[in-house]
C-alpha cells in the first residue's frame, strides 16, 4: 500500500504549531510495511485542500488527513473530502445523539455549530473519538469514481485524539497484511554526509533493505532498514547489508541505535572510550556547551568555562600564545587541555578555544591531552555566536572520539600522535 499524509491548518503553515502528527503517522505506517510517498501541509482553504487530496489520490492508495475537523467555518476537511467524493454531507442521527449526550454528560449545552461535527457522506464511516468532540472519517471512494476503491481517512488534530484514533479505529479498518519493520541507526563522527554516501555507493540505491544517510549536529547517521513478514525475517534480510555498512564506515561509527533504545549521545560514547579514566574540561568562548554534554557522566571530574583572558591565563594559556597565535589556535587549545588535566588532576584533559566575536569570529580550536596523547584540530565555522558554540562542542567530541579510539588500541607505552 502507498500512502500520503496531508496536514491541514493555517497555524501549521505559519509555524505556530509544530506538526508532530505527521511524524507519528509516518512511523506507524513504516512499521506496518506501508510506503509513505509524500507529506504535505496546507492551510484552511477548501479549494487547496480538495485539490491536494485529488493530487495525492493520483499516486496513493491511502490519503490520511490530520486536522480541520473542528466545528468552525475554517475547519474544512469534511467539506474538502465531500467535494472530492462528489457527495453531500449531512448530519448523522447516531453521531448527533452521541455528541449531544457527550455535552450533556459534561454539564454543557451543545452550540449549534457543533452539529457540523456529526456530518457524514454516504462513502464515509465514522471513526469514534472517545477523547474529543470530533469523530473521524474513513472513506472508501465508490464504484464509478475516478479513484474508485481508494481510501481517505480524516483524523482530528489534537495529538492525543489522533494517536488513539489512528491505532484503535483506523488501523483495524485498513486490513493490512502481517508485516514488520526493522531498523538500526549507525551514528558516525568525523566524516561528512557526502563522504559517507560516496563510501556506501550502490548500497544507498537498494529498496529493501534500504540504506539512508542523515546529517545531524553530532555527525552523519546511517539507517539500515528492512521490511518483512516478521521482525526476525526483516532483521535477517538487513543483516548482510548492515555488515557491509559496518565494514565501510568502521572507525567512524560511535554508536548503533534501534527504535526504542535510549537516545545515544556522542559524549556517552566518549565516556565509554575513557574506560574508567577521569576527564577534565576547560572551555574558552563556548559557554559550557561542551561540559553540559557530559552531564551525568561519572568520567567528568570538573569543568571550567570562561571568556576572560586573565582567568584563562590561570588555566594554562600563556601570554605569548594569546598574543601571537590567538585564542582560536591549536596551540591555545593544547595549553588549555593540559591545564584542564592539571587543574582537576585527571587522566585526560579536553578543551575548546573559540572566538565568537570580532574579525576572527568562528575560529575554533579543540584539543585532547593524556598520557602519551596529544591531539588538536582547528576549524572555522561561519554563523552567529550560538552556532559557533554548538559546533565547537561537536568538534571537540568528534576529536575526542577519534583520538581516544586510536589511543585505546595502541600498545602500552606507544606514543600518541600529534596533529588533527
Amino acid at each position: 500500500m502507498n500512502a500520503e499524509i496531508i496536514s491541514v491548518g493555517t497555524e501549521l503553515l505559519l509555524g505556530e504549531i509544530v506538526d508532530s502528527n505527521a511524524a507519528f503517522v509516518a512511523r506507524e505506517l513504516a512499521a506496518r510495511g506501508v510506503t509513505l510517498q509524500r507529506k504535505a501541509t496546507v492551510g484552511d482553504n477548501l479549494e487547496r485542500v480538495s485539490g491536494m487530496i485529488r493530487e495525492a489520490l493520483t499516486r496513493a492508495d491511502l490519503v490520511i488527513l490530520g486536522g480541520g475537523l473542528g466545528p468552525t467555518d475554517d475547519d474544512l476537511t469534511r467539506e474538502s473530502i465531500a467535494a472530492v467524493a462528489g457527495e453531500t454531507p449531512a448530519e448523522d442521527p447516531a453521531l448527533l445523539a452521541w455528541l449531544s449526550e457527550l455535552f450533556t454528560s459534561r454539564g454543557r449545552v451543545m452550540a449549534p455549530i457543533n452539529r457540523k461535527q456529526t456530518w457524514l457522506i454516504p462513502s464515509a464511516q465514522p471513526l469514534p473519538n472517545p477523547l474529543g468532540t470530533a469523530p473521524g472519517w474513513f472513506v472508501t471512494l465508490p464504484p464509478g469514481h475516478a479513484f474508485a476503491g481508494k481510501l481517505i481517512a480524516a483524523l482530528p488534530g489534537p495529538p492525543r485524539e489522533m494517536h488513539r484514533m489512528f491505532r484503535e479505529e483506523l488501523l483495524p479498518r485498513l486490513n493490512l497484511p502481517e508485516w514488520a519493520f526493522w531498523a538500526v541507526t549507525l551514528h558516525t563522527a568525523g566524516i561528512g554526509e557526502s563522504d559517507v554516501a560516496t563510501r556506501l555507493g550502490k548500497l544507498t540505491r537498494v529498496a529493501n533493505p534500504s540504506v539512508a544517510t542523515y546529517a545531524r549536529r553530532s555527525g552523519t547517521d546511517v539507517r539500515v532498514a528492512a521490511s518483512a513478514a516478521t521482525s526476525g525475517e526483516a532483521e535477517q534480510l538487513a543483516a548482510p547489508v548492515l555488515t557491509q555498512v559496518r565494514g565501510v564506515l568502521g572507525k567512524y561509527i560511535w554508536a548503533e541505535e534501534k527504535p526504542g533504545d535510549p537516545p545515544a549521545t556522542l559524549a556517552r560514547a566518549v565516556a565509554a572510550l575513557l574506560g574508567g579514566r577521569s576527564l577534565g574540561v576547560v572551555e574558552a568562548g563556548s559557554g559550557g556547551s561542551l561540559a553540559v554534554q557530559f552531564a551525568g557522566e561519572a568520567a567528568l571530574r570538573g569543568a571550567v568555562m570562561s571568556d576572560d583572558h586573565a582567568t584563562l591565563l590561570t588555566l594554562g594559556l600563556t601570554p605569548m600564545t594569546l598574543g601571537e597565535a590567538g585564542l582560536g589556535s591549536e596551540v591555545a587549545a593544547l595549553e588549555l587541555a593540559r591545564g584542564a588535566r592539571e587543574r582537576f588532576g585527571t587522566d585526560v584533559g579536553l578543551s575548546v578555544s573559540a572566538v565568537t566575536q570580532g574579525e576572527a569570529a568562528g575560529q575554533v580550536a579543540v584539543a585532547i591531552v593524556g598520557e602519551a596523547l596529544e591531539r588538536s584540530a582547528q576549524v572555522n565555522w561561519p554563523g552567529d555566536a550560538g552556532q559557533v558554540r554548538e559546533r565547537a562542542a561537536t568538534t571537540a567530541l568528534n576529536l575526542a572520539f577519534r583520538a581516544l579510539g586510536e589511543w585505546t588500541q595502541q600498545e602500552p607505552g606507544q606514543p600518541g600522535q600529534g596533529g588533527a
